[in-house]
């Protein structure tokens, strides 16, 4: 018995010495495979505090990978901290993962949110090399106390979204704790969402606020607690950095049901605001859509994009301004019916070369080597188009096949272009700097006493919008523009 076991433990290390270990794979197309893509840290801090979590990194090949670097992208300046199995650092190299196994990497973040600086969402990323692959997984986390509202859906086509107001749902945003937008916040069809005076939303790269078919958006700020929508960077090189989210997105709403925005500032996206009729997608019923979007009060400013952009909409705006963009400030495209008084529209983009108008009009598209032209009417009145352009409006208008006709009835534009005696032009004055006090602070009050903009408005124009955007009463001797003088 005795001989028995001394030969098995005997074979047992013949066998292990003569066992080949795996071959390390040098395959390019063998990739890591991670838990998640994105390691959310959705604890809301109200205090200093941390939390970790753990991220799971798989080979599923019958080979061994070695992973040639690991790299905490944010380096010893990260709010992130890295273990990676066992070993604490922000680089780690010629890792090796077995054949058919795993390693762990835990991560820890430490936020205080008292810090009005922090981000409201804290980004890092953990970079993994394997056999020339770079691979990426995305740290995220909530850096201030607020209302979160995380994308969780995706279709086809679509970014990804949150419902936030379900059909036949009204739901109120307050001002107790901003909002924070992480994707898209989509309004369902017969929904509405009731954002109210003094709220403050803030929207992550690529997310905006979405309203669906027959959704409904209502913002009411007041002159004293505007709404304010931007990006979430809170340090103080992204105050004035345009292009941190995406847009505000209106496909048509209901009858009866109009898209509102009173007393709101919008600002810093990619474009401020988009709305578009649905039919716009089949061209058999093509019509101006059945409820309108009335913009009074507000600024829209600071967007890489557009500002406004409209395809076969309905829009009335009063005492509106739309400053610096770096493409348009009101673009429309496939017609529609448009109603602008005491507007502002002043565009001295200088972060990149502009050559596009501030103001774009056209009615029609042209697809699949056929033109289609869609109904249009504009009446812009006791308005500003103004800005470092030569030719400020810019038009697009084609055929008779359609009702298409313009009107800008006392305005101050400039352009080379066109004059009061061209048709749709109406005791407009050209080519006459409107002397704001300082667009490069966003600042499109008029100056000076001075200023051709004073004292020109219509007063019968000036009774329908009686008042300015913070207030003052302009009956009487009406100035252009969103603000009276003072």
């Amino acid at each position: 018995m005795k001989k028995f076991f001394l030969l098995i433990i005997a074979s047992m290390l013949v066998f292990s010495a003569c066992r080949k270990e795996n071959a390390i794979s040098t395959d390019p197309s063998h990739q890591l495979v991670f838990s998640t893509d994105t390691v959310l840290f959705d604890t809301v801090f109200t205090t200093l505090g941390s939390s970790t979590h753990q991220l799971k990194v798989y080979n599923n090949y019958q080979e061994d990978l070695s992973i040639s670097e690991i790299r905490l992208m944010g380096g010893e300046q990260s709010r992130f901290k890295l273990n990676f199995d066992g070993e604490v650092g922000t680089v780690f190299n010629d890792k090796l993962i077995p054949a058919n196994d795993s390693l762990y990497a835990f991560l820890n973040v430490t936020i205080d949110p008292s810090d009005l600086n922090t981000p409201f969402i804290v980004e890092d990323s953990l970079m993994f090399i394997t056999n020339g692959n770079t691979q990426t997984v995305r740290l995220v986390a909530w850096g201030q106390n607020a209302r979160y509202i995380v994308a969780d859906r995706e279709l086809t086509g679509f970014p990804k979204f949150k419902i936030i107001a379900d059909s036949l749902e009204t739901v109120h945003w307050t001002n107790e704790l901003p909002y924070v937008i992480y994707g898209y916040a989509l309004i369902n069809s017969y929904g509405t969402l009731h954002i109210h005076e003094g709220t403050q939303i803030y929207v992550h790269d690529g997310g905006g606020i979405w309203s669906w078919i027959d959704g409904q958006l209502i913002i009411e700020g007041t002159a004293e607690n505007p709404v304010t929508i931007q990006g979430d960077r809170l340090e103080p090189f992204f105050k004035n950095q345009p292009g941190q989210w995406d847009r505000i997105w209106l496909m048509e709403a209901r009858a009866g049901a109009d898209h509102i925005i009173d007393h709101a500032i919008i600002r810093n996206g990619y474009i401020g605001i988009q709305a578009e009729s649905t039919v716009l997608y089949g061209f058999d019923d093509a019509h101006v859509t059945y409820a309108p979007l009335r913009i009074s009060n507000s600024i829209i400013e600071n967007h890489t994009g557009m500002g406004v952009y409209s395809m076969l909409y309905a829009i009335e705006a009063n005492n509106t301004v739309i400053d610096n963009c770096g493409q348009y400030a009101f673009a429309i495209v496939n017609g529609g019916d448009y109603l602008l008084r005491h507007c502002t529209v002043g565009n001295y983009w200088w972060q990149s070369p502009r050559t596009t108008s501030s103001v774009f009009l056209s009615n029609y598209t042209d697809q699949d080597g056929e033109r289609y032209e869609f109904p249009f009417h504009w009446e812009m009145k006791n308005s500003i188009v103004y800005g470092s352009q030569e030719n400020e409006l810019g038009t697009a208008l084609s055929g008779v096949e359609v009702d298409t006709t313009y009107l800008f009835d006392h305005c101050l534009m400039r352009s080379t272009k066109f004059d009061n005696d061209d048709a749709g032009f109406n005791a407009c004055l050209f080519n006459q700097d409107p002397l704001f006090v300082d667009y490069r602070t966003y600042d499109l009050h008029l100056s000076d006493a001075l200023s051709p903009a004073v004292g020109a408005g219509s007063p019968a124009i000036a009774i329908e919008v009686p008042f300015d955007l913070e207030g003052r009463d302009r009956r009487g001797t009406p100035d252009l523009g969103a603000y009276q003088y003072q």
